[in-house]
């Protein structure tokens, strides 16, 4: 063969680096005579290699006393991917005698071993894949790569051989040992070595000398990492001169990036920073033993991922903090769904310990959802966990017990999108019709039909929590309740065109609360029923104020049953309102406004208006402007990772709830809508709620994360013993077509506590 056809022939089979055949082809090409080296040559490496080979300890029993150095003759040490490379000759030559070389092409093995036979009778030549290797653990002292696992990380081929290579490196050093990887240090072959090497392992990085050249070319470095009995996590450390990777500016961009980012995450590990763990490391004894159950322990790790499942997954490692008890389960996987990964209750570490002691799990393997599994359903999802979530059960677990899966839901039984809108303030809304499973709603049996409809309003951004809620009839027919049947009928009558169809319409009881909170909300009016009674019988109205719009279901239904309320709704999204009119039928007239705008303003507005407190009403243009006699808070927050997700936290600071002050009237009622699962926050706003108020109350609704707070500004007000008589006025004073609407308030009144 020519010169230049075998030269082209052999640029061929290095298209693939990780190929067999393209291997067996170069090498049978390339003759057993012709060395081929990756990198630098004998004269760079003879010095740097034989040092780091030399003070090599075997493991010693006693953990105190000094382990002994190994001969040179005696330190087992493995070349994978050995090629036709004269290393492990020259190395032979240095006095290692106990080199096994391997390689998956049988070509160059065999070459290999006929080139050496005679003269290193001791070296030993394997057929051997080296990402799957024949060789017990912990079987040699050094593993010394040049090239190999450069070799296996083509950029378009992704990281799977290099990584079943390097945990194959990891299994077969003994502790004490060290793998010597000479590479070119680019930065994605950097971004998978490191990490493997993280716990329990010492690392320093070292450049090769290079020769003089007029010629710009990479470098070659070295990274030697030592095997550690302790799982402590170390700097790694240079031993070079940054000045020297001015040869190449790119490959030192990249390597000193990878160095700076990998020394960053290690200094976060030893100071106990929330970081992300591998599978790997966990099995190294990075977070103690995984098979023990270990009071407390609470880590996060990536889970799976290219080459051993088809998703991976973020995982939050639970160990109950109290053991032991009665579990249910050793071990139990939680799944939440994209929609609930930034709800408080599963993304902060308060609202996780919430969730580990409700599932009654020793071992709770919480695993957070994301867009990458959108497509999946739960039972693909659930299959692709299995596998993968047995290497994280306790030793109790190891007799075959099922692992079992729960969720976190909302109990729908079915669901029908009615509109899905976005708004630049709110960002996607969602108005949906849902029949539930079960139905424990607070006068569900007035009505006649099993399956209630309700209207929900849900803000993507928290979907986590039920905006507003309404019952759903078909209008003409006030007391039919829309059955599941009904429902299909009725949105078929309801896209017809024709005449007469329009009397079967859907729309919203605005004389039936829903929501368990709007009850409490409403119910909490007990506290100033006297000044109500006052205003009722005098004719004067009662300016009530209320911040949030939602769906406008407390305002339509104060408006209904109090009619000598004076309503203003203070909404900062003007989408909110449209919504609210065209889904839930809501309407304005001269007793109910919206004002678009901010809430906080409005009330600070209102307040300076107010400063002699000695008037509750100042002229202005020649009108009276009222201070407020009912405020309600009720707005979300636009951040539900904070740990408050109602309302914004604006609304609770202490130079607000003072401007809340001033802008009430004496006897006024102050009602906030609280909706957290943190104690440490709900117990900060109670007490600036005590440090403003005379008097403060609390609503704690049993099934729901909603507390509802009342507080006002009366210098005397009545004790508890007198709630029933209060709670019977207030009765009294609701206008129900049906009075017996009126009674779940009325109930939810007898658990009002006074907190202050």
């Amino acid at each position: 063969m020519a010169k230049k056809d075998k030269a082209e022939e052999l640029l061929k089979t290095l298209e693939d680096f990780t190929s067999k055949e393209n291997w067996d082809k170069f090498f049978s090409i390339r003759g057993s005579d012709d060395s081929f080296e990756w990198y630098s040559e004998w004269a760079s490496l003879r010095d740097p290699l034989i040092s780091h080979l030399s003070c090599l300890h075997s493991p010693s029993g006693d953990a105190g006393a000094a382990a002994p150095e190994v001969s040179a003759a005696s330190v087992q040490i493995m070349v994978p991917g050995c090629g036709n490379s004269r290393l492990s000759e020259h190395l032979y030559d240095a006095g290692f005698r106990s080199i096994t070389n391997i390689d998956f092409s049988k070509i160059v093995i065999s070459d290999m071993l006929r080139r050496n036979v005679r003269s290193r009778p001791g070296m030993r030549w394997r057929v051997m894949d080296m990402t799957s290797m024949q060789f017990m653990d912990e079987s040699f002292d050094a593993v010394v790569d040049k090239g190999g696992l450069d070799a296996l990380m083509e950029p378009e081929l992704g990281p799977k051989l290099g990584s079943q290579y390097l945990s194959e490196v990891k299994r077969v050093l003994k502790s004490g040992g060290k793998f010597i990887c000479l590479t070119l240090a680019e930065s994605h072959v950097l971004g998978l070595l490191f990490p493997k090497f993280r716990f329990g392992w010492k690392t320093g990085l070292h450049a090769i000398p290079q020769k003089p050249s007029n010629k710009p070319s990479l470098l070659t470095f070295m990274v030697v990492i030592e095997k550690q009995r302790s799982s402590v996590v170390h700097q790694i450390a240079c031993s070079f001169d940054q000045r020297s990777l001015d040869y190449n500016k790119n490959q030192g961009c990249g390597l000193l990036e990878a160095l700076e980012n990998e020394n960053k995450v290690r200094s976060e590990c030893s100071t106990g920073v929330d970081i992300l763990y591998s599978l790997e490391d966990l099995q190294l004894g990075a977070k103690g033993d995984l098979k023990e159950l270990i009071p407390g322990r609470r880590l996060q790790l990536t889970l799976g991922g290219v080459g051993v499942s088809r998703f991976s997954y973020k995982v939050v490692f639970l160990d109950a903090q109290q053991l032991p008890e009665p579990f249910l389960y050793h071990c139990g996987v939680f799944l939440v769904p994209k929609t609930r990964a930034r709800d408080w209750l599963f993304s902060s570490e308060e609202g996780q310990w919430m969730v580990v002691e409700s599932s009654k799990a020793a071992r709770l393997i919480m695993v957070l959802l994301d867009a990458s599994h959108s497509h999946a359903s739960m039972d693909d999802i659930q299959k692709d966990l299995s596998p993968l979530v047995k290497s994280l059960a306790p030793a109790k677990n190891d007799n075959g017990a099922q692992i079992p899966f729960m969720m976190a839901n909302d109990g729908v039984k079915q669901r029908s999108i009615v509109q899905q809108v976005t708004s630049a303030l709110t960002g996607p809304i969602i108005v949906e019709d849902v029949i539930y499973e079960n139905v424990n709603a607070d006068g569900s049996g007035l009505f006649s039909s099993k399956d209630l409809m309700f209207r929900r309003l849900i803000f993507e951004r928290s979907l986590g929590l039920v905006q507003s809620e309404a019952l759903v009839i078909t209008e003409g027919c006030p007391e039919k309740i829309l059955a599941e049947t009904e429902l299909k009928k009725a949105r078929s009558l309801s896209k017809s065109k024709k005449k007469g169809k329009s009397r079967n319409k859907l729309k919203v009881d605005h004389n039936y609360l829903a929501s368990s909170y709007h009850t409490g909300i409403v119910s909490g009016f007990m506290l100033i029923t006297s000044n109500l009674g006052s205003a009722s019988l005098s004719g004067r109205s009662v300016r009530t104020v209320i911040v949030g719009l939602g769906a406008g279901l407390v305002p339509m239904f104060l408006r209904g049953c109090m009619p000598f309320l004076d309503i203003e709704v203070v909404e900062l999204d003007p989408l909110i309102l449209n919504v609210a009119r065209d889904y839930f039928g809501f309407t304005e007239d001269n007793h109910l406004k919206v004002h678009i705008g901010d809430g906080i303003q409005f009330v600070r507005e209102v307040a300076v208006k107010h400063e002699d407190e000695s008037s509750s009403k100042i002229p202005e243009d020649g009108n009276e402007i009222s201070k407020i006699d009912v405020l309600i808070i009720d707005a979300d927050s636009s951040d539900p990772s904070s740990g408050i997700t109602c309302p914004p936290a604006d609304f609770v600071e202490e130079s607000f709830l003072f401007s809340v002050k001033e802008s009430l009237s004496e006897g006024g009622l102050f009602v906030i809508n609280l909706v957290l699962r943190s104690p440490s926050i709900r117990e900060t706003v109670v007490s600036r709620m005590k440090v403003v108020f005379d008097h403060l109350f609390s609503l704690q609704l049993e099934e729901d994360v909603n507390e509802v707070l009342f507080a006002l500004t009366m210098e005397t007000c009545m004790k508890e013993e007198f709630f029933p008589e209060a709670a019977s006025q207030l009765h009294k004073l609701l206008h129900f077509t049906h009075p017996e609407r009126g009674q779940s308030i009325i109930d939810t009144t007898k658990n009002i506590k006074c907190l202050k």
